[in-house]
């Protein structure tokens, strides 16, 4: 059973400006310090004379939500920002094309086990199969939910990267999502604050991005499907550029709540090169007319009271 809503997309009306009204639980205040930011670390990277990748080589990308159209070819060696680490900023391509649906049926996704299915222990593979099985209604993106960490990398329509020595931001058009990743060595939050992106704190070991993200909440999937996970949830990302324009990325997850084992993703993100790329603003509408449309009985929802 996988999620209708990946399927609904809504686009940019032909006679309206390049906007839309949005529901969803980023609020006013935590766009505008996304805007702030975003903002800043282009005029930081702009000063140093690097501009991001995509801005200075016209590189851009429609992600995988557009069948990765754009998608760049095999590419000579990554570039290196002021600091010699390679430069990672500009459009990403993201992993599938309407976003990973069932991390155990994507082939090459889970890579340890290499059974390729979630290590669960006895206790929350029952969770995820009635979860699958009669709970799918409650799918945290289907309510405008962010959709946590490792899973926001393999959502559809790509990503952004924007970055200086003390800040990495990620963000997507889809559901407006958005990653600020510190990298200046900063402490974590208390453990007792759980947030659906988590804390993530960064570093480079050599020319590898590394990036820890403890917090998270257990409100999230690890997919579309209904694999959940506890909030003892820990993952350590490795992001390495094998060219201008590959990234090989790789996630290590832990759990020791809900699985038997650590588990090992794998994926390869590829720059998309459309000139003149624009990420839009995605409207999430909570429970809007054309998802409930499709989320009948069968695809999960609740019976409907006579």
């Amino acid at each position: 059973m996988t999620s209708p809503h990946r399927n609904l997309c809504i686009a940019h009306p032909a006679n309206t400006p390049y906007s839309f009204v949005m529901k969803n639980l980023l609020s006013a205040t935590s766009l505008a310090v996304v805007t702030i930011t975003t903002a800043l670390l282009l005029t930081i990277s702009a000063a140093a004379g690097q501009a991001p990748s995509g801005a200075a080589q016209g590189q851009g990308g429609t992600g995988a939500g557009a069948g990765a159209r754009g998608a760049a070819p095999a590419a000579g060696p990554f570039t290196r920002t002021p600091e010699g680490k390679p430069d990672l900023n500009g459009y990403w391509g993201g992993c599938c094309n309407l976003g990973l649906q069932d991390l155990e049926t994507q082939r090459g996704v889970i890579v340890d086990p290499t059974n390729g299915k979630i290590p669960y222990n006895a206790e929350y593979a029952a969770k995820a199969k009635d979860l699958r099985a009669n709970h799918m209604f409650d799918e945290p993106g289907l309510h405008c939910n962010l959709e946590g960490v490792p899973f926001q990398m393999y959502t559809q329509f790509g990503f952004q990267i924007v970055s200086n020595p003390k800040l990495t931001l990620m963000t997507w058009d889809f559901m407006n999502a958005n990653r600020v990743i510190s990298m200046d060595g900063r402490p974590r939050i208390p453990e007792s604050l759980k947030l659906y992106m988590g804390d993530s704190l960064g570093h480079w070991e050599g020319d590898v991005l590394v990036i820890e993200t403890t917090n998270l909440n257990d409100r999230t999937w690890l997919d579309a499907v209904g694999h959940l996970h506890s909030d003892a949830i820990h993952v350590i990302e490795r992001f390495t550029a094998i060219d201008a324009n590959t990234i090989r990325y790789e996630a290590t997850v832990e759990d020791p709540r809900a699985f038997t084992q650590p588990m090992k993703l794998t994926d390869t993100f590829r720059r998309n090169t459309k000139a003149g790329y624009e990420q839009m603003e995605f409207a999430c509408l909570e429970g809007g007319e054309t998802d409930l449309e499709h989320y009948t009985e069968a695809a999960g929802a609740p019976a409907k009271t006579k």
